[in-house]
């Protein structure tokens, strides 16, 4: 069992919980660690005892989602079959699918308060051509971007369509359009 899965029900997945909802909805920057605390029904010192921080606790909120769309991305590569640009759409648009249904889109959009590589570009890098590896950071700033304007009320249906059109290969159009 992986250490951040928290027993249901515990102050600890009240915690993950909670700072999911709040993360999502406020952002980082804006969650107060007093409400986020009172909305798990526990105490700060809780929150400070298993996580250390707001920052810790956000970590591994983000850290988790992260992994569970990498996961879906690397699935997404095994099926599209390596590399190229047919396989990177493919992985982005799982992501973005994934982020959706998770309810993490302003999680996973938001700038990393800390310095440390980015999974998602991580990822991206060794499907893109080395002359082309730069792309693996604007492609994810384009998904980040996609996840963004869901969090801020565009219809996932719209960001998924505009994100399909930025990754269809020039000179075909895209589904739907």
């Amino acid at each position: 069992m992986r250490e951040w899965i928290p027993v249901p029900g515990t102050a600890k997945a009240r915690l993950v919980e909670a700072a999911i909802h709040h993360f999502e909805v406020a952002g980082y920057e804006a969650v107060n660690v007093t409400e986020l605390a009172a909305k798990a029904d526990v105490t700060t010192g809780s929150l400070y005892h298993h996580f250390d921080s707001k920052l810790g606790l956000y970590l591994v909120v983000r850290g988790e989602m992260e992994r569970r769309v990498v996961d879906r991305m690397a699935g997404a590569v095994a099926a599209a079959g390596g590399r190229g640009r047919a396989t990177v759409r493919a992985a982005l648009l799982v992501a973005f699918d994934a982020a959706v249904h998770f309810g993490v889109c302003r999680i996973l959009a938001e700038p990393l308060p800390v310095q440390r590589d980015d999974p998602i570009e991580t990822t991206l890098r060794p499907l893109l051509p080395p002359r082309r590896s730069v792309g693996g950071a604007i492609l994810a700033a384009a998904w980040r971007a996609a996840l963004l304007a869901v969090a801020d009320g565009t219809p996932g249906s719209t960001a998924r369509s505009s994100l399909d059109y930025l990754l269809e290969p020039a000179g075909r159009p895209a589904a739907g359009s």
